[in-house]
């Protein structure tokens, strides 16, 4: 084979197979496995925003798998020849496909803007079904939640040692304000495809319906200090009536703690 690799052996159908192949099971893998682990129907949030996250992946899936045959093509199909000349011919200036590359991504960015604009529209936009109202203090390094329709306003207060519980009912919208005392954090609550900043000074407003009954995990997701990695929650979805007895039997005077 002189200076050539061993793939110089293959016919030009079998070094297609090779190019092409691979770029199809990946395709086909991303689609059985787009959700990457969030459902659908957690929260009313991941009902409005679960199909923008597929279908985002799917087409960053397909534009990456164009990409990877537009890098390899050339490489396999545009080698010298073997008794040809050093190089290939030499391309350049191709108006087209420069337009072309220029245009598709800018329409993909656009359309990804659009989407998620619509989508963050519809979820920050403040219902007249909110039955309940919590504020969500964060501080370093921890999270204070006080639940304001509970007759007089009861407090929890979690530290890095014990993160605190955020119960909510299930299938009763919640309004959450979202504030902090000293710099900036992030409410996260992964499985509910929620975040939004606690940001000192600023008052943010989030409202959204548990659908799911059980325990989730929610951290802090903007690097805050020290313990940033200590500043956890846990989302404990319970019954409606389960809710209105657990606010029932919060004593303030127990639960609340100083945020030392």
């Amino acid at each position: 084979m002189g200076d050539y690799p061993y793939a110089m052996k293959f016919n030009t159908t079998q070094r297609r197979l090779f190019v092409i192949a691979p770029a199809f099971l990946a395709l086909t893998g991303c689609a059985t496995d787009a959700d990457s682990g969030f459902s659908g129907d957690a929260s009313s949030v991941n009902e409005i925003t679960h199909s923008l996250w597929t279908y985002s992946w799917l087409a960053a899936a397909v534009v990456g798998v164009f990409t990877a045959i537009l890098i390899v093509w050339p490489a396999v199909f545009h080698r010298a020849p073997k008794n040809g000349p050093e190089f290939p011919k030499q391309t350049q200036y191709n108006v087209p496909v420069e337009i072309a590359y220029t245009l598709i991504p800018f329409i993909i960015v656009a359309g990804l803007f659009y989407f998620t604009i619509v989508k963050q529209n519809e979820i920050v936009t403040p219902q007249e079904n909110v039955k309940h109202e919590i504020v969500v203090n964060g501080f370093q390094w921890s999270w204070q939640f006080t639940y304001l329709d509970a007759g007089e306003d009861k407090t929890v207060t979690g530290t890095p040692a014990k993160p605190p519980v955020l119960v909510v009912p299930q299938g009763e919208r919640v309004r959450y304000t979202i504030v902090s005392n000293d710099v900036v954090h992030g409410f996260w609550i992964p499985e509910f495809m929620i975040q939004m900043q606690n940001l000192p000074g600023v008052t943010n407003k989030l409202e959204f319906t548990a659908n799911k009954l059980g325990d989730f995990p929610g951290r802090c997701n903007i690097l805050c200090g020290r313990n940033h990695a200590q500043m956890l929650f846990t989302v404990r979805v319970v019954t409606p009536a389960e809710y209105e007895t657990y606010i029932a039997n919060l004593k303030p005077e127990v639960e609340k703690a100083s945020q030392s």
